[in-house]
């Protein structure tokens, strides 16, 4: 079917579209098997076909964005992933107002952001994924969410219809949004930054640049912090607590430099990563019980 497929597919795309492709490329972890398909479209015309040729087949898939947050199966993935990838990356800066494409990266969009002196973005300047994925997440950082600068999303739902929806509309939450809880995907979004000075924004990039340099393991592959924010409390503090900060199983450990992060020290499986996350979450509920939620999104395996 993959092969059949893929000359289905390569008739509509001007992107690659690679059989057997190894997810290690394509995540932050740097583990992972080969996805029986992987597709990266161009265009919302060419992500909208590439869809309805694998909803037609009934074909499996699943969205990704720059493999931040993902943790692949060392099998693999029995389907297509769709790369919403650098292809779609467009930024728009009309006053105040910014649009800018799914496949955008944080980081770049405070950079420019910061260079048109708009104040608003600098909580994001060292988050390393793409802004469809920071959406679907609400993602954030120092006093700073994705839900607080969001003017509206464009998204494309499960029937290929292109919807825009507003802030409130979104449904932002903790590490959540309307864009998970209906399986959405972001196409471009709208923010509302406002004027600033750009030394000031800049020293405030450089400022948290510094801290996260200083607390975590930034020069280690990982998915950033491995567990959500539980109800009480904070899940670094938890783990370190249960005196599990630089326990391995295997090659994966928990950072010595900060307890939230599940680091790879070179060789780690992700079953070494999911073993490990098992035994954190075990002996952190143990000890508290407080039962720690994945953040990281792992797909091809149960947690």
């Amino acid at each position: 079917m993959k092969y059949k497929l893929k000359k289905l597919i390569d008739k509509e795309l001007n992107g690659p579209v690679i059989i057997d492709e190894k997810m290690d490329n394509h995540t932050y972890f740097k583990t992972g098997g080969p996805a029986e398909l992987f597709v990266e479209p161009d265009t919302v015309e060419e992500l909208k076909k590439v869809l309805k040729i694998l909803k037609d087949y009934r074909y499996p898939y699943y969205i990704v964005g720059n493999g931040t947050n993902l943790l692949v199966s060392d099998k693999g993935y029995k389907g297509a992933i769709v790369k919403i990838g650098k292809r779609l990356n467009s930024i728009r800066i009309d006053g105040e107002h910014v649009e800018t494409g799914a496949g955008t990266l944080l980081s770049l969009l405070a950079k420019e952001t910061c260079k048109e002196s708009l104040t608003g973005l600098e909580f994001a300047s060292g988050i390393p994924g793409f802004v469809g994925g920071a959406v679907a997440m609400n993602a954030g950082a120092y006093h700073g969410e994705m839900k607080d600068i969001i003017e509206y999303v464009v998204c494309l739902d499960k029937d290929n219809n292109i919807i825009r929806y507003n802030n409130e509309e979104m449904n932002f939450r903790y590490r959540n949004s309307r864009v998970k809880d209906e399986d959405l995907i972001v196409l471009k979004i709208g923010l509302k930054l406002k004027k600033g000075n750009r030394q000031e924004i800049q020293d405030k990039i450089d400022l948290l640049t510094k801290l996260r340099n200083e607390k975590q393991p930034i020069n280690m592959p990982s998915a950033g912090s491995t567990f959500k924010r539980p109800a009480e409390g904070y899940a670094a503090k938890l783990i370190e607590d249960s005196g599990l900060k630089g326990l391995r199983f295997g090659d994966a450990m928990v950072s010595d430099k900060h307890s939230g992060f599940i680091i790879n020290c070179g060789g780690a499986t992700t079953s070494d990563i999911i073993s490990l996350m098992r035994i954190v979450r075990e002996r952190v509920e143990e000890k508290y019980s407080v039962e720690l939620e994945p953040e990281v999104k792992i797909i091809g395996e149960e947690f």
